[in-house]
């Protein structure tokens, strides 16, 4: 290396060193610290000025609360609500000591030592609000009084830090007493009701007073959630965690000494008395204003936000409609039943849901006889089971998967399958043999005219050639929930759980070519500080079109010449399918025209709503089954919201007929044997009998259960037309078919 390359990179070097040593020059520690300390500095300055310029303001709107009103989708009021606050004001010292504990072990354990703020928790507020995860952080019992009574429920950083800073003021200037008083009297507990004295009587029906411990921790308890915690309307995941909520407010209270474990030992959880309908919600205006309520939530208007008042919400109802359906089940059902005279009638319960399939607007809705006589909408309800209004997804999920029978022919309207009933289902780990309504065998029969009239054989058999798994896996595609729905043969029936909204939201998507419908109620939600815009639905195909148009097809049949004939006014075009549950416990009519999806149940409720019970005998009409008043129902219904009729039709593609063998020659078929139509035949005596009674064993011989499903040519022998029927519901067990309804 020459002289000038040597200096060089010794300039390079100290250029290098002069670098390091400036950047350790520019952060030394004494340095650091001084930063670190001027934003101290800084911040507590910030904050001393904060202090010094907020004071703690009057009480906010909360206590001079204006009411919500709700519209049809016209414009035209349907409802107010909170007209008044539920509210009344109670001393602490009427509130027994122990229930006034249960606050303070449930909420915040601290509060009678701390000085009225938690900087973790609102710390940690204030970054999940930064980060968007709105009002998550913790709080203690004075700064959620100081934002109920003073402040807003909105989830700001600018909220959190004046609540910060009147916590601390009002801690100073009020006693530990005084706060409690004010959380315990302002607080949202659900139901309407703001303050214990509020929710004492809408829990319990009695005052505050008068509460013990073990109902002051759920009330206590109440106030994380107040609406998925209502042990009335809680789903099993919402009455779990309240539960435990509930438990771990006792344990806090042994912690602290305030109860000991002896006492805490001898409570029980107090389950609440079921709640009272607010006053103005008569009638279906009540079911109407909870479905909005429900999907307000879901949509970030919480019960609290709501209960603030100042709301305008627009519902998708059609008041025309709406007035529509609640004249036919009064003209179709309610006018035949001596509710007060015959026993039977009295269980009765009826819930429609109608959607428009194109848009998944729900246009009417029908929850009960009143709402104030019977708070549970029998329109969202999922306690019964759709039964053979589940049949129809079967034949979907066999055309979208490509399935094929036992003996390798491709699953079609026309593929031929053996009906006769008991018939043991090949191909299953899970014995099944379900009975056929009456017991009637059909021997060979088409998928279509399997549809037309129920047969449970052959549904049993198909779901068996597609497997439970590829058929549940359609079902929740188009919208069927997942709640009490195993991958066995007898799902075939319908043995899971659904709702009339649930199902008008699935037969809305095979309406819309298979294109995703999903229900809504809300058009919109308008406020003086904001506004909420209606969840916009997602429009993905749930199934392809010529599965969903095929199924169309089938269902077509079922009201020209099965065991929908109820509904076929010939007035519009129309498809659709019965159901009779197990014990005739619910009856279904679920069906659309190209204009509107509507589902119709009854439910036999009994002792309250606590269990359910048979239909058979309602109206003194014998079995109530999908085909007599629910159909009924449906076709009056759409015949007045279609203003009459209609000349729109079904606009089908790719309807597929399934696979079949080439005719046999001249020779093999009579001259005079008529051709099997693609067409329904009508049946000769429409049954509203269910056709699907299962059967615990067979009591007479069936087909040996290697026996695969059969194919007919196309040119066959004109079968007899069948009854139309419904269905009853199976349980499953090793050795054969559960037991039939009795």
């Amino acid at each position: 290396m020459g002289r000038a390359d040597a200096r060089r990179a010794q300039a390079r070097g100290s250029r290098r060193a002069a670098k390091s040593g400036g950047i350790r020059r520019l952060f030394t520690w004494k340095k650091l610290l001084g930063t670190f300390f001027g934003i101290i500095l800084l911040g507590m300055g910030a904050f001393g000025a904060l202090y010094l310029y907020v004071d703690v303001p009057a009480a906010n709107a909360m206590a001079e609360r204006q009411s919500n009103v709700y519209k049809y989708s016209d414009g035209t009021v349907l409802a107010r609500t909170g007209k008044g606050v539920n509210r009344q004001i109670v001393d602490l010292n009427e509130v027994p000591k122990k229930v006034q504990h249960t606050f303070v072990a449930a909420e915040n354990k601290t509060f009678y030592k701390d000085q009225g703020v938690d900087l973790k928790g609102t710390t940690r507020g204030i970054f999940n609000t930064l980060s968007g995860k709105g009002k998550q952080g913790g709080s203690t019992i004075t700064q959620q009084y100081v934002k109920n009574f003073y402040l807003t429920q909105d989830p700001t950083v600018s909220r959190k830090l004046r609540e910060l800073v009147i916590s601390l003021k009002v801690d100073q200037q009020k006693s530990k007493d005084e706060i409690l008083a004010g959380y315990i009297n302002t607080a949202y507990y659900g139901r309407g009701a703001s303050g214990i004295q509020a929710a004492a009587q809408a829990y319990y029906g009695i005052d505050a007073k008068d509460l013990d411990v073990s109902q002051g921790a759920y009330l206590a308890s109440l106030l994380q959630a107040p609406s998925q915690y209502d042990w009335n309307t809680a789903t099993d995941t919402g009455k779990k965690l309240v539960k435990e909520r509930w438990a771990y407010t006792l344990r806090n209270m042994v912690e602290m000494g305030w109860l000991t474990e002896s006492e805490k030992a001898g409570l029980e959880f107090p389950v609440p008395d079921k709640p009272k309908p607010a006053e103005g919600m008569e009638g279906q205006a009540g079911y109407l204003v909870e479905a909005a309520n429900k999907e307000l939530e879901k949509q970030g208007v919480s019960a609290a936000d709501r209960e603030a008042g100042g709301w305008t919400f627009t519902l998708t109802i059609d008041k025309k409609r709406q007035k529509a359906l609640e004249k036919s089940v009064e003209d179709q059902l309610e006018s035949k039943l001596d509710r007060e005279g015959n026993k039977i009638d009295a269980t009765v319960q009826a819930g429609a849901t109608s959607v428009d399939p194109k848009t998944g607007k729900v246009v009417a809705l029908y929850g009960g006889e009143d709402y104030i006589k019977h708070y549970i909408s029998n329109a969202t309800r999922q306690d019964y089971q759709p039964a053979s209004t589940f049949k129809p997804l079967v034949l979907a999920s066999a055309l979208e998967n490509e399935s094929k029978t036992q003996d390798g022919s491709l699953i079609g309207l026309n593929t031929v399958y053996d009906g006769t009933s008991r018939r043991p289902v090949v191909g299953s780990d899970t014995p099944f043999s379900p009975q056929n309504e009456d017991d009637r065998s059909y021997g060979p029969i088409s998928v279509q005219k399997a549809m037309n009239s129920s047969v449970n054989s052959v549904f049993a058999q198909m779901i068996v050639d597609v497997t439970p798994a590829a058929v549940k896996e359609t079902a929740l595609a188009v919208g069927v929930p997942d709640k009490n729905f195993p991958e066995r043969p007898a799902v075939s029936l319908g043995t899971m759980n659904a709702s009339t909204w649930d199902m008008a939201g699935v037969y809305a998507t095979l309406d819309n070519h298979g294109r995703k419908v999903t229900p809504h109620i809300l058009q919109s939600a308008e406020h003086r500080d904001r506004t909420v815009d209606a969840e916009k639905p997602k429009r993905v195909q749930a199934i392809s079109r010529a599965s969903a148009d095929t199924v169309t097809k089938a269902l077509t049949g079922v009201v020209d010449a099965g065991s929908g004939g109820a509904a076929n006014t010939g007035a519009y075009d129309a498809a659709g399918k019965t159901g009779t549950s197990e014990d005739n416990k619910s009856a279904w009519f679920a069906g659309y025209t190209p204009e509107l999806a509507t589902v119709v149940a009854l439910f036999g409720e009994g002792d309250g709503g606590r269990k359910q019970v048979s239909l058979t005998g309602t109206a003194n009409s014998g079995r109530a089954s999908g085909s007599g008043f629910p159909a009924r129902i449906w076709a009056d219904y759409t015949l007045g919201a279609l203003g009459g009729g209609s000349g729109k039709t079904f606009d089908l593609e790719d309807v597929q007929r399934g696979e079949v063998p080439a005719p046999p020659t001249p020779s093999e078929t009579p001259s005079e044997e008529p051709t099997e139509s693609e067409e329904p035949t009508p049946p000769e005596t429409p049954s509203e009998t269910p056709s699907e009674t299962p059967s615990e064993a067979p009591s007479s011989p069936a087909p040996p259960t290697s026996s695969p499903p059969v194919t007919l040519p196309t040119k066959t022998p004109e079968l007899p037309p069948e009854p139309g029927g419904d269905d009853g519901q199976p349980g499953e067990r090793p050795g054969g078919g559960g037991a039939p309804p009795q």
